[in-house]
């Protein structure tokens, strides 16, 4: 394995000065190289807090990466035996690394070029189409990460690869999708549901489960992604946890089936996100459905709910080109009528019970929306309905763990570029 490292503070100039003078130099096994590759990746993420541990994933904070490998798709191969499966260490001196149970993050995705050039011309004439994937080891770990292999048989071929790598980067973050509940009715000509047609609800299809891309737009004005609600964690955060649990590289994200009227009201903000196409986005766009949307939920998020309570929908663009997830605020059809009553019913002067409804929406709750609903109801002009005093609910020990994990992390970073400078003073020593 051989590497540099260069970004975060350093321009484009240095970055092709790092590559023209790259040496490879040791040996490793390729699931210790990727391994590596990712951990010097999620190297910068403890210091900057994107990941955002214990309070929510926001798409909008994001590092988007792409992982290249340049293989010739043969087994791998140790002392002990043949490998028909790539593993990635599990182990890492990353501190922080047990935080996540894989070793890449939502938005890093691996890629995979397989060299299969033959040794003679072919006289047959090439085939023309979309390159394939290749059958070696390495291509379930890229599909894992929502990346992809291709097998590279030709020229050609390898000028299509690149092609299609540069248009794969972009700014986005990987979400598993998932089915709860039964398959929707089955819609007719006119747009209508037609009970009268099965629905296959106990039949696998391959729009039931999707690992794929959303794309996290920057803004026009600012050049980066703005948005304003996260996706909840799966597990309620307890002052009484001392630790937190290992939280999976993409969430995973049940959508129901059950047709229902998008929700939004005036000056309350929403994040808008389009789905990469797949099978799902396919299946929703040919229901022509777009005055419906289906609820969002992640499991395990609400305190009194196993499945949670929704925090968007899923609903085709007006024009059925695309399929956009909707991120609102957590158990937004409580909410939404309620904030509709507050500005149109009470005019921002709520009776008791109101308030007590309002209460016990909160309840529902996750603690680390508060911060956001607050920042939302004052651009409302209601900035009083929440306390100023604001709970996280984390406990300290977590919180300090925290703080201690980024001072850790801080302190790697400058031994490692302390090395990296070393090795490029005394490309030929021992260091």
């Amino acid at each position: 394995m051989f590497g540099f490292q260069a970004g975060w503070k350093e321009n484009h100039a240095t970055f092709m000065s790092e590559l023209k003078n790259l040496q490879a130099s040791g040996l490793t096994t390729l699931g210790q190289a990727l391994r590596s590759s990712f951990d010097l990746l999620n190297l910068n993420r403890l210091i900057s807090g994107i990941d955002n541990y214990g309070q929510g994933r926001n798409p909008f904070f994001l590092e988007p990466s792409i992982l290249i490998t340049i293989t010739d798709g043969n087994k791998l191969t140790s002392t002990a035996s043949v490998q028909e499966e790539l593993h990635l260490p599990l182990n890492s001196p990353l501190p922080g690394s047990e935080l996540t149970k894989e070793p890449f993050r939502w938005d890093q995705r691996l890629f995979a070029l397989v060299l299969r050039l033959p040794g003679v011309a072919c006289t047959e004439p090439e085939q023309l189409g979309s390159v394939p994937s290749d059958e070696s080891a390495i291509t379930q770990m890229c599909e894992v990460t929502g990346g992809r292999s291709y097998c590279v048989r030709t020229q050609r071929m390898l000028n299509q690869c690149l092609e299609s790598l540069v248009q794969k980067v972009q700014s986005g973050v990987v979400i598993h999708f998932e089915k709860t509940g039964p398959d929707p009715l089955p819609v007719g000509e006119d747009g209508l549901t037609d009970s009268s047609r099965p629905s296959n609800s106990f039949a696998a299809q391959p729009w039931h489960s999707c690992h794929k891309l959303i794309y996290v737009r920057p803004n026009s004005k600012t050049g980066v992604p703005v948005g304003h609600w996260p996706i909840p964690e799966s597990f309620w955060p307890d002052q009484n946890l001392p630790s937190l649990p290992p939280r999976t590289s993409h969430p995973v994200v049940r959508f129901s089936c059950v047709d229902c009227e998008p929700m939004v009201i005036d000056k309350l903000p929403f994040d808008k996100y389009e789905l990469e196409p797949s099978p799902l986005t396919q299946y929703i766009l040919e229901r022509k459905s777009p005055h419906s949307c289906w609820q969002v939920f992640v499991t395990s998020s609400g305190k009194y709910n196993e499945l949670g309570y929704p925090f968007g929908y899923l609903k085709a663009s007006t024009t059925l080109t695309c399929v956009n997830l909707f991120v609102m605020p957590y158990n937004y059809p409580v909410l939404l009528p309620l904030l509709d009553d507050l500005f149109k019913v009470h005019k921002l002067k709520p009776n008791l019970k109101w308030r007590q409804a309002f209460d016990s929406y909160l309840k529902t709750l996750p603690p680390y929306y508060l911060l956001p609903l607050k920042k939302a109801l004052r651009m409302m002009g209601a900035p009083n309905l929440i306390s100023d005093n604001l709970d996280c609910g984390l406990s300290y020990s977590v919180i300090s763990y925290l703080k201690k994990l980024s001072q850790q992390v801080v302190l790697v970073k400058t031994n490692k570029q302390k090395s990296f400078a070393l090795r490029s003073a005394f490309p030929y020593s021992l260091v």
